[in-house]
């Protein structure tokens, strides 16, 4: 393990994988993603990446929000990271980067099965380079399988995992989700799967293979409408026609619009709401088991007496009898909330070449202590030089 003390968290955070030393050949999301948190968590990441070029997500733009010519996701997702850069298909930089992992604790990588196999960086290879690193890779379906060689593009595998089924009411199209949930799940599973790992790895001493695939992923996500759907006969999830929400759940569960502004309703007794709301009609619902048969009645009985008055005059109703009730908020009126406040969720991370970028911090507190740093995405090859140094590569080609 290699001294990292001098890549410190901010002073509000703590260096709790201090000497972890991570090197990334991830890009886009779900790796970068995995790696944002070791590095939030104190561990040297190390990217690599191509010259010239770097991770695409420098240039994959989401908006056309871009800073100094790069997308503001990849300051998102790599901020607290050094970039190393090097072409893998050049043999002195290969030689290298072996050197790298050779003294390293994780490496991690996201390519399609095939690809580390060909540059000579699959697990086997480096193994023999470390037997005691911790090899993490993320594919979109697995090595095996008539769809391994599939891209693991996250609307793609919303699609084929039914996960837009269960968005949007029961008479519209499939919907996905307007995150790239699958991304990320898969990056917290691999990180998961790293930091378990490494906990074995200190008491065994031995590394291991650690390999998430985004396809498990997301059905894992899905555990709970697929487990019904498994002991239900094998019966599709049916949404609600009407304000859907979740397929497996009673009325009045959904967002419903109101005479100004949504609201949030979860699951609640039709005839408490029916009272609280002065909706007559509601009364008939009295036997508990039509909230879920006749769900979309109910609903639709309730969206139309909601519409006769304002968001915040029935939240101050529902709010007052502890009814399960929030307010649909936009990003305007989220970071208005005092609730929102509170948490100091926003950091300001500065580059090296003196840009401020304002992103969320690590949701993680240790001891009541955030886990923060102010430092920004690196520039392209940014610590090539202070890299070689720490690692005394420069000194290993000298001796060749």
């Amino acid at each position: 393990m290699y001294n990292t003390k001098n890549t410190p968290l901010g002073d509000k955070g703590m260096n709790l994988l201090e000497d972890i030393v991570v090197v990334d050949f991830s890009q886009f999301l779900s790796g970068p993603s995995a790696a944002l948190r070791l590095a939030d968590m104190g561990a040297q990441v190390i990217k690599i990446e191509r010259p010239g070029v770097g991770d695409i997500c420098r240039e994959l733009y989401v908006s056309d929000v871009m800073i100094a010519g790069e997308s503001t996701i990849f300051h998102a997702i790599n901020r607290n990271k050094q970039s190393y850069a090097a072409d893998l298909k050049d043999a002195d930089d290969l030689e290298k980067v072996k050197q790298l992992l050779a003294k390293a604790d994780v490496m991690m990588h996201n390519f399609r099965p095939g690809v580390m196999e060909r540059i000579g960086l699959d697990y086997d290879t480096v193994k023999k380079i470390n037997p005691s690193i911790v090899y993490a890779e993320i594919s979109g379906y697995g090595n095996e399988g008539p769809w391994k060689d599939l891209p693991g593009q996250d609307l793609l595998l919303q699609a084929a995992s039914g996960l837009t089924w269960l968005n949007n009411n029961n008479n519209e199209s499939p919907t996905p989700m307007g995150v790239a949930v699958v991304d990320i799940l898969a990056g917290t599973h691999i990180a998961q799967g790293i930091l378990a790992t490494l906990y074995k790895r200190a008491i065994s001493g031995e590394g291991a293979l650690v390999q998430v695939n985004m396809f498990e992923s997301i059905l894992d996500f899905q555990f709970e409408v697929l487990t019904s759907y498994y002991n239900d006969g094998r019966q599709l999830p049916v949404r609600s026609a009407v304000n859907s929400a979740h397929a497996y759940i009673a009325a009045p569960y959904g967002i419903y619009n109101t005479k100004s502004d949504y609201i949030a309703l979860a699951m609640g007794d039709i005839l408490q709401l029916a009272t609280l709301l002065q909706c007559e009609t509601l009364q008939q619902f009295n036997d508990s088991n039509d909230w879920f048969a006749k769900r979309d009645e109910i609903k639709k009985i309730l969206a139309d007496h909601l519409l006769t008055n304002s968001a915040a005059f029935w939240l101050g109703i529902l709010e007052k009898a502890d009814i399960w009730c929030a307010p649909v908020l936009d990003y305007d009126k989220l970071v208005q909330q005092d609730g929102y406040k509170v948490l100091n969720m926003e950091i300001t991370v500065k580059t090296n070449n003196g840009l401020a970028i304002t992103t969320t911090r690590c949701p993680i507190r240790v001891d009541g202590k955030s886990l923060i740093s102010d430092k920004g995405a690196p520039q392209l090859g940014q610590h090539n030089d202070a890299i070689e140094k720490q690692f005394e590569l420069e000194k290993i080609f000298q001796e060749k």
